[in-house]
């Protein structure tokens, strides 16, 4: 099973940028859809991005097209957000997320992801 740890968020004023990082431990990471979801105050936890065990295949959320941007390296077993052009909106706890089924499809339910990250702060000042 995969256990993750992430890191990198901070605060940043707005149109900044900031890079999050998942680090990733057990055998089967290359083998499982990652994804970021966020947590903003007094809101549902929601999907941010997520890709394919190969890397090939990614989705976003539609406010985050063109500014975020998510990406794995397999030999590091780790998983990176990078975020530019960031807004006083993104202001949210983000977790990383993995599925538990092998080689399965790029979802964005959160009820499809059963390993989860303590989170990470990201907050952007207007």
């Amino acid at each position: 099973q995969v256990q993750l740890v992430e890191s990198g968020g901070g605060l940043m004023q707005a149109g900044g940028s900031l890079r999050l990082s998942c680090a990733a431990s057990g055998r089967t990471f290359s083998s499982v859809v990652m994804a970021w979801f966020r947590q903003g105050p007094g809101k549902e936890r929601e999907f941010v991005a997520a890709i394919d065990w190969r890397g090939a295949r990614t989705r976003y959320t539609d406010s985050v097209k063109g500014r975020f941007t998510i990406s794995r390296d397999n030999p590091e077993n780790m998983v990176y957000l990078q975020m530019n052009n960031l807004k006083s909106e993104d202001t949210a706890v983000y977790y990383c997320a993995a599925r538990t089924e092998y080689l399965s499809a790029v979802t964005t339910g959160l009820n499809d992801y059963g390993t989860w990250g303590q989170g990470t702060q990201v907050t952007v000042s207007s």
